[in-house]
């Protein structure tokens, strides 16, 4: 991978309170080694707390709150998972909108473990086929799209993954896709 093969692609990391804090901040860190700029959104200012399962771990500072983000000025999206996260932000409007964007506008969405959510609750996963946890199964088969479990899945502008074990293949996945749409971007230049 070439170290900075993503410099000067703008990356929007929506999370809020209750974030799996692994499958937030190793994909950033990756991402910004790799020459992304990551920006953390929230519905909040300030702080979120991060999680580890079910136990609190530590304070992540917001970039910016959701309400003063505008898709427009990013090129790709990162969803991470924790329970308590992704069910928060499936119910807001404004995150809803953002991922609907997003994909509308074909830019590259990663999600992992419950952050498939957002997705499902924005009315995006018809047609698609991801995975994620588990248990997420159902509700994206009733949704109309397609599960499957595996490390890592890449399907169309998506790339999406289940658990923190996965973060190593997530990562990978993640930046090639996200590569492709910087040499796309680059192209159009």
């Amino acid at each position: 991978m070439a170290e900075k093969q993503l410099s000067g692609l703008r990356v929007a990391a929506i999370a809020t309170d209750g974030v799996e804090q692994v499958e937030l901040l190793e994909p950033v860190k990756a991402l910004e080694k790799a020459g992304a700029e990551v920006k953390i959104i929230a519905p909040k200012s300030g702080k979120i707390q991060g999680f580890k399962h079910f136990d609190r771990t530590d304070k992540i500072s917001v970039d910016l709150a959701l309400d003063r983000a505008h898709p427009a000025d990013f090129d790709a999206v990162l969803l991470p998972g924790g329970v308590l996260n992704a069910d928060a932000l499936r119910m807001e409007q404004k995150a809803q909108d953002f991922v609907r964007q997003i994909d509308r506008a074909a830019k590259p969405i990663a999600v992992i473990c419950h952050g498939p959510w957002l997705l499902v609750s924005a009315g995006l996963t018809r047609g698609r086929v991801l995975t994620s946890w588990p248990t997420l199964k159902d509700d994206i088969r009733n949704s109309g799209g397609k599960w499957e479990d595996r490390e890592v899945l890449r399907e169309g502008n998506w790339v999406s993954s289940r658990k923190p074990a996965d973060i190593p293949a997530f990562n990978r996945e993640m930046i090639s896709l996200f590569g492709e749409v910087k040499q796309r971007i680059k192209r159009a230049a």
